[in-house]
């Protein structure tokens, strides 16, 4: 992690006085302005970009496995760092999702630390070639894929993404510039510190692994800025952060929003499939952005699926929000409003509303979805190939439940995040989504006439 080199202020030596009783002789240190503090932290980044993308794999594999061995190392460390987050974080209703991403525990260390490990042993995308095509002239031509250089990540609540984030960042080549957010900032720092200092002991240059261990907002506007150094901002987090960076920056931004996510089941689908497709997708775990937000069900398929479904739910301790049929058929149901529909309540909450048919489900979709992930339980091939094709998200999934929506689940091994972005990446994005392609060319003296 890169810390401040601040210098006491110059003293002509003749001048110095013997300090007065009770004074410390220690000289007074000024804190770097936030300009020159993000300077100095992106020069050292931009120097160890180009040194990092040419390092070898086996480098950066061995640094891999030994900075998950110094997460489990500093396990007390770590989880001392996080209780002072949780003593600071106000977890009243309505925050206990964001609570729950910030808790950290043994076994979610270890899991950090396995990640590492996974990271270390898939392919690496750098050099990769992606065709060579031979030319009239005799000149080949081809791609090959490269590390986009520095990425800033600018995210929210769960620690673990610094640990991730650094070692995707590390194995696809790219230098990662790391501020998480103000309620994680202990936790953060403990995390990065480590990953750094191990990773430097490995022969990865200084500064790789670039932590903002400030959480003034100040900071982030100051990082948006500096489309000079930095070449790619990945946000993490709510509306405001996104309404916050793509706002206040020229550097090239790839969205990991929101996930409004519904479950469309259809009229003719397998209903104790369904439920429990729909089970899963809302109580696995609620709080993450690939959980079920909206359940959308055929008109045909309710009477007989929402009051055993509801059952459920309510065992579950899910509170469901329904249209005037939902209610009907699960009387326990809360009367949803407008608001509830395109709400990511990242807990046990469950908006439910029946539909005629698909063409209003995907309406809805449309009109409420945030890209992410929707889901179609049917029977019907043909009107499973047509949501795929007409339902616009990042993840559009037939008979599986939308926590499925994730790196490792789709073989892809760690993800940087969800894109919810139409450009370059979309979906869970994994190493081959953090390098861009250059072209090679191999001539034999060819010239353009």
């Amino acid at each position: 992690m890169k810390t401040d080199e601040v210098q006491p202020k110059d003293t002509d030596k003749d001048e110095i006085e013997e300090p007065a009783e009770g004074e410390g002789l220690e000289p007074e240190l000024e804190e770097v302005d936030t300009p020159t503090y993000i300077t100095n932290l992106l020069r050292t980044a931009k120097t160890a970009a180009p040194r990092l993308a040419i390092l070898t794999a086996s480098v950066k594999n061995q640094a891999l496995v030994a900075m998950a061995d110094g997460l489990e190392n500093a396990l007390e460390e770590i989880l001392e760092a996080n209780e002072k987050d949780l003593e600071a974080f106000d977890a009243s209703q309505g925050r206990e999702a964001m609570a729950d991403r910030l808790r950290l525990t043994p076994e979610r260390i270890k899991d950090m630390a396995t990640g590492l490990r996974e990271i270390a042993e898939l392919r690496d995308p750098v050099g990769e070639s992606l065709g060579m095509r031979l030319r009239p002239n005799g000149m080949k031509v081809g791609k090959v894929r490269v590390p986009i250089g520095v990425i800033g990540i600018i995210y929210e609540s769960r620690p673990n993404v610094t640990a991730d984030a650094a070692a995707l960042c590390l194995k696809s080549g790219n230098v990662c510039v790391l501020r998480g957010g103000s309620e994680a900032i202990h936790s953060n720092t403990a995390i990065a510190a480590i990953l750094s200092e191990v990773a430097k002991k490995e022969g990865i240059p200084d500064g790789a692994i670039s932590f903002v261990d400030r959480a003034e907002r100040e900071v982030v506007l100051e990082l948006l800025k500096r489309d000079d150094c930095i070449d790619l901002i990945i946000p993490r987090g709510g509306e405001s952060l996104m309404k916050t960076v793509t706002e206040n920056t020229a550097i090239p931004v790839i969205k990991h929003d929101k996930g409004v996510c519904h479950v469309y089941v259809d009229g003719n689908a397998d209903l104790d499939m369904a439920q429990n497709i729909a089970m899963n997708a809302k109580v696995q775990r609620p709080s993450t952005c690939n959980a079920m937000e909206t359940l959308l069900v055929h008109h045909q398929s309710a009477r007989t699926l929402l009051p055993k479904l509801g059952k459920e739910l309510l065992a579950a301790k899910v509170e469901i929000r329904g249209c005037e049929k939902t209610c009907s058929y699960i009387p326990e149901a809360l009367p949803a409003t407008d608001q509830d529909y395109g709400q990511e309540f990242l807990s046990l909450t469950l908006a439910i509303k029946v539909v005629k048919d698909m063409d209003e489900a995907m309406e809805h979709i449309h009109q409420y979805g945030s890209h992410h992930t929707e889901v179609i339980v049917t029977k019907d091939y043909s009107r499973a190939l047509r949501f795929m094709r007409e339902v616009d998200a990042g993840a559009v999934m037939v008979n599986a439940s939308s926590r499925l929506n994730d790196g490792y689940q789709f073989g892809l091994g760690a993800e940087i995040g969800i894109s919810t972005t139409r450009i370059h990446a979309r979906g869970p994005m994994g190493l081959e989504d953090l390098t861009c392609s250059k072209f090679v060319v191999f001539g034999s003296g060819q010239i353009r006439e």
